[in-house]
């Protein structure tokens, strides 16, 4: 039997030597090429691990006729027993993107064109004329079964209660900094050449918004990694399927969570994004530690905060003042005691001898009867003082970075309508944010006063509350609308609608710079300036270009006073445009009596996003991609919010 089987394997091996060809050279073609099916590849599996061993290893191969992953390539692997055994004899390194022929073990060369798709669909690349091109794209791509979708736009695969996850991502992904920074990402391996082999093009956009990375790509965190590739996917016109599986991603974020973040396992968008972004501020390369806390000193400018170490600083930090107002309960004490008979309390007319009540002296006839009643008086009166309980009330003000700002729902009614129906209120978004206008006390929740005060030597806490004055808001602004409250027994959600515009939200009154707010020029101001200092205000406002028309001094004056007079002063007046939002539905069926179910079980997440094109917007909801109308999403139940600065567009 043994020699039967040696037999019939050497035979094998043999047809396949006879039927592979020699190793070709760099110009010829394999002639094993039409073998392939790519309507078998997915290149988005979970894990790149061999169908055999089933052990992950930096060389995997997949077999380009049969779909299926193989370690390795020399003899006795299993890919070269599968190319020997099957006769498939074509195979792309899923880590270098190399095409190799087996088991002849000769490299195809990567300028044929008939494996080009493949390598895009496997590694999708950009440029950064491509990345400049993407929001104006509005031409349909095909997938291999002719359905047509337009890049960037598409659906993620649900892998079982992940849709938090996927819409985070695709709100993410229409955050363009942060999506050409991780589209471009790959191209950085360290080598410090244009990613276009040409330079960067101007198409109006000033070198100084371009962020470089900390960190080679080969250097990221495998989440980073996992988040570029999954990015360049969604973004790509070659794929192979419509849909996107963020397997890889998954993975990744459960590993790095500790399984917090696990497939089967519900949570809540608001804080896995919180999460997400300072994973990727370290995993390209960001600063570690906490963000930093400042205390104002009276007189004295607080000091700019450690921000823009990465991207994700670049695009979403601002900075926020917090003024601590804490009422306190204690004892008054001997020192604040003597302090308030010293200043008039009682008896301002004795003798400083009387009023040093340490220097008694109870001999007899070394006072008269008067004085000694007097002292006695006075020391029954300074403990009495210093035995009363106080309220005392103090101010603390610090600086501290933000991501994104919660907001807190103002709760739903108790009670129901004429109809027996609950009632859903309606808030606008404006009255929502007087948490933050500069004016108001928020009060601080009694759980949290208990666990950090009430165990204090110096009193108990009465009341602590907390003013919030922006200084400083990012291009990028993130707003988390609370709606999730976990008591001891159950979830509960408020399902307030919040409204908001889609378009133009002035946040001016709600931002106070510590250096006042930056106005336009004059046009006096600007005929005055050099040619250097035109030329430096547009550059700093991201019109490079309109300097770069300029050819003569009176040109580029002209430019500029058009330029303050039609564009600066909407610039500075921090109006910001939706980019995403981020939903969360519950079933009609939740939340009414009898049945007390936990609305974050029992609910789904979806997200809107624009189309800058075109202009339209699109509701995705796992692999659901379809049209909608602004206006619905204003009323919608709101649980994350994602505006632009239109200085940043």
């Amino acid at each position: 039997f043994a020699s039967t089987m040696a037999t019939s394997s050497s035979s094998v091996s043999a047809r396949a030597s006879s039927d592979a060809q020699p190793p070709p050279s760099s110009s010829a073609t394999c002639p094993y090429l039409d073998t392939i099916d790519r309507t078998v590849l997915d290149f988005d599996s979970p894990d790149h691990a061999c169908s055999v061993t089933l052990e992950s290893s930096p060389h995997i191969y997949a077999c380009l006729v049969c779909g299926k992953f193989f370690r390795g390539k020399g003899k006795q692997t299993p890919a070269y027993t599968h190319s020997v055994e099957e006769g498939h004899f074509v195979y792309v390194h899923l880590g270098r993107g190399t095409f190799w022929c087996l088991p002849d073990d000769y490299e195809i060369p990567k300028q044929e064109p008939s494996l080009r798709d493949i390598g895009l669909a496997l590694h999708p690349t950009f440029t950064e004329g491509e990345v400049a091109k993407l929001d104006g794209n509005a031409e349909l791509a095909r997938d291999l079964f002719g359905r047509r979708y337009l890049p960037g736009y598409v659906g993620l695969n649900n892998l079982n209660k992940t849709d938090y996850l996927n819409a985070v991502v695709t709100a993410l992904g229409h955050v363009k900094p942060l999506r050409d920074f991780f589209l471009l990402a790959a191209n950085n391996n360290n080598d410090n050449n244009d990613t276009n082999g040409g330079g960067r093009q101007n198409n109006g956009t000033s070198k100084k918004n371009k962020i470089q990375p900390r960190l080679p790509y080969t250097e990221f965190s495998p989440l980073a990694k996992s988040f570029s590739l999954l990015l360049r996917n969604m973004w790509s016109p070659h794929r192979f399927k419509s849909g996107v599986d963020p397997h890889m991603l998954v993975q990744a974020v459960s590993v790095a969570s500790d399984k917090r973040y696990h497939v089967g396992k519900r949570a809540e968008a608001g804080e896995f994004l919180a999460w997400l972004l300072h994973q990727l501020h370290l995993g390209v390369g960001g600063e570690d530690g906490k963000r930093r806390k400042k205390k104002k000193k009276k007189g004295k400018k607080s000091e700019k905060s450690a921000s823009g170490s990465s991207v994700i600083h670049n695009t979403f930090m601002g900075r926020v003042e917090v003024t601590t107002a804490i009422r306190t309960r204690r004892r008054r004490g001997e020192a604040a005691a003597s302090q308030m008979l010293n200043q008039g309390g009682m008896e301002a007319s004795s003798t400083a001898q009387d009023d040093a009540i340490d220097d008694d002296d109870d001999r007899a006839g070394s006072d008269d009867e008067e004085t000694i009643e007097r002292k006695r008086r006075k020391r029954e009166t300074l403990q009495s003082l210093a035995n009363e309980t106080v309220v005392v009330e103090e101010e603390t003000v610090t600086e501290t970075d933000f991501l994104q700002l919660t907001l807190d729902i103002p709760e739903k009614p108790l009670f129901k309508d004429e109809d027996g129906g609950l009632v859903i209120p309606q808030e606008p978004l404006v009255n929502v944010l007087r948490k933050f206008d500069g004016v108001s006390f928020c009060d601080v929740l009694a759980t949290q006063q208990q666990q950090k005060h009430t165990t204090e030597s110096n009193g108990t806490v009465v009341s602590k509350k907390r003013r919030y004055r922006l200084r400083k808001l990012p291009n990028y602004l993130i707003l988390h609308l609370s709606r999730f409250k976990r008591n001891g027994f159950f979830v509960e959600k408020n399902p307030t609608i919040v409204m908001f515009p889609v378009k133009n939200f002035d946040l001016s009154s709600y931002v106070f710079p510590e250096g006042g707010k930056d106005e336009p020029p004059t046009e006096e101001v600007v005929k005055g300036m050099s040619v250097r200092e035109l030329k430096s205000l547009l550059i700093e406002y991201d019109r490079a270009d309109l300097a770069d028309d300029a050819i003569e001094k009176d040109q580029l004056v002209r430019h500029c006073l058009d330029f303050i007079t039609t564009s600066l002063p909407d610039l500075l007046s921090d109006k910001y445009d939706l980019v995403a939002n981020i939903t969360h539905d519950i079933p009609v069926e939740v939340g009414r009596e009898g049945k007390q179910r936990n609305p974050l079980e029992e609910g789904s997440y979806r997200c809107h996003v624009k189309h800058g094109a075109t202009g339209q917007w699109y509701e995705i909801q796992d692999l659901d991609v379809k049209e909608t109308m602004p206006q619905l999403i204003g009323v919608s139940e709101s649980y994350l919010l994602i505006f632009e600065r239109k200085v940043a567009a």
